[in-house]
């Protein structure tokens, strides 16, 4: 099985497939505030800066998923532009972000660089084309209910728009009830298709709904997650960082702590150097 997808152009120049290193992806699972976001982009962008990783920021205007309702979800569309153009203006990164209903692309369209679809509505049509019609790239979390041969009519209806713009993140699939579990056969079964994809490190540690009203996790094995996805080949990371993971509003158990962030990217840049030019064809 084909293990490397064709090469193609991203963003800013940067290519990706082949045997291309891969991206970032990271940020703060939800903008908590303004001075939350500026630290992280800083510091990551810093980190990426040094160890030649090209850096994606993302981070949820609002977690419209949250397990409980009274769960914080962010400070909504309005404010959420706002704090997406100050991240991309003052770091000049690319941004992503979730987008929830078709209402919401249009807004987003002129500050957004990638528009991301949550696990949850990775087969709804609508939201997945009024993405992609924006030119936009597209990153479409797969479902933990999905096997990998499904995310070929998920990316059918993007290329039916006209676009050759999407990844599809891998995130974990469900095993019993509140476990994930991460099966190494989705990426080359997705390369196989010529998708390029991304992988999520900390969604992928997740115990979902076993904290009671919270989703629980295990973050002492995201390295091992995400060094296991590098090793069969990827063409982006994904992770959710914060300075200090048990205080978040959202997703405690699983963001990855910022002071940690460039050990574990050094590692990983190690591996995937190896694994791309000794081991892939």
């Amino acid at each position: 099985m084909n293990q490397i997808i064709q090469e193609r152009e991203f963003l800013k120049g940067v290519k990706i497939g082949g045997k291309n290193p891969f991206f970032l992806i990271a940020g703060p699972c939800v903008m908590e505030s303004k001075e939350l976001l500026d630290r992280v982009a800083g510091e990551m962008t810093e980190i990426c800066k040094e160890l030649s990783i090209f850096y994606i920021f993302k981070s949820s205007f609002d977690k419209a998923n949250r397990s409980s309702i009274h769960s914080y979800r962010g400070p909504g569309l309005k404010e959420g532009i706002k704090l997406l153009e100050f991240v991309k203006n003052k770091y000049d990164v690319p941004v992503l972000t979730d987008v929830h209903e078709t209402t919401q692309v249009s807004p987003l369209k002129e500050v957004v660089d990638i528009f991301q679809i949550p696990a949850f509505l990775c087969r709804q049509t609508d939201l997945i084309e009024e993405a992609a019609k924006t030119g936009k790239w597209v990153n479409v979390k797969k479902g933990q209910f999905l096997a990998p041969n499904d995310c070929k009519h998920i990316v059918t209806k993007i290329q039916e728009t006209g676009s050759r713009k999407y990844f599809i993140t891998e995130r974990g699939t469900s095993f019993g009830y509140n476990n994930l579990v991460f099966d190494l056969r989705v990426i080359p079964i997705l390369h196989s298709m010529d998708i390029p994809v991304i992988f999520d490190g900390t969604h992928s540690a997740q115990l979902p709904g076993a904290a009671g009203n919270i989703t629980g996790g295990q973050r002492e094995f995201i390295p091992d997650l995400m060094r296991g996805a590098v090793s069969v080949g990827i063409e982006g990371l994904f992770m959710e960082v914060h300075p200090n993971p048990p205080e978040a509003k959202s997703d405690s158990t699983t963001q990855y702590y910022l002071s940690e962030v460039k050990t574990l990217l050094k590692n990983l840049l190690k591996l995937d150097e190896l694994v791309k030019k000794e081991i892939l064809s």
